[in-house]
């Protein structure tokens, strides 16, 4: 199975931690080895890492990462990083064939949850996004959130971070197609600035986009000093891989 992981922000709301978002560690382990190690436990073998802020830096580790995991993983410098993330998704899908797990790098995930996304691997067409119902969660930042609302049949029917109404949360991880590149890049040639919303917004539009519930299963966006302090102390009971000392730490 091949995975696309998005890791070329900027992330100016933890930039105070020093290291590139990507290399921010949680429990002595990068975000992005996190990704690639949740990853490999839902059967996931390649994945791509769009790059683009302190590259060079986050593409040094990625043989290391590799060698702790047992995924290989292939760098893809995106050439405009301060672009929205849709631009991240077109370079790297262009080095996938088929359909691939596409996750963020700044967020946690654990293992059983991305299991549940990835049994949609399979899909014919469009996308799958992972959602959670909980929308008032510890974890889930409302100023930063991208909200969904499902129409009946559980479909997405609008998504975005702008909703006035909504009954779940994106929780960054996808199941994709090639038709999401295409629907990204659709939307910008139509006059959208690309992000990955917009793509999923279109597909959404032409009834192609799904949602998976993982209501339940723990995740987070560590997008800012707060949500690193609530990561750094709940990974130790949700992430696989973390020694034992540090689980009898946090529940000391």
């Amino acid at each position: 199975m091949n995975a696309l992981i998005l890791a070329a922000g900027y992330g100016s709301r933890i930039a105070a931690l020093g290291a590139p978002k990507p290399l921010v560690t949680v429990s002595g382990v990068t975000l992005l080895e996190w990704s690639v190690r949740q990853a490999a436990l839902a059967g996931v073998r390649h994945a791509v890492v769009a790059t683009g802020h302190r590259a060079a830096e986050i593409e040094a580790r990625l043989p290391g990462m590799t060698f702790r995991t047992g995924v290989s993983l292939e760098p893809c410098r995106v050439p405009d990083w301060s672009l929205p993330n849709g631009h991240s998704v077109l370079a790297g899908a262009s080095r996938i064939a088929g359909n691939y797990l596409l996750m963020m790098a700044d967020h946690l995930f654990s293992a059983a949850l991305l299991k549940t996304l990835v049994r949609d691997i399979h899909r014919a067409r469009g996308a799958a996004l992972a959602i959670d119902r909980y929308v008032t969660g510890p974890t889930i930042d409302p100023e930063d959130a991208t909200w969904v609302r499902r129409r009946a049949s559980g479909q997405i029917g609008l998504i975005g971070k702008h909703l006035a109404h909504y009954d779940a949360v994106d929780c960054g991880a996808f199941i994709a197609t090639p038709d999401l590149a295409e629907a990204i890049a659709a939307a910008i040639v139509d006059g959208a600035a690309g992000s990955l919303s917009q793509g999923m917004q279109r597909l959404a539009e032409e009834g192609r986009a799904d949602t998976v519930d993982v209501t339940g299963h723990w995740w987070i966006d560590v997008d800012d000093p707060r949500m690193h302090r609530i990561a750094e102390a709940d990974a130790p009971f949700h992430l696989a891989g973390i020694p034992r000392e540090l689980v009898r730490i946090a529940a000391a």
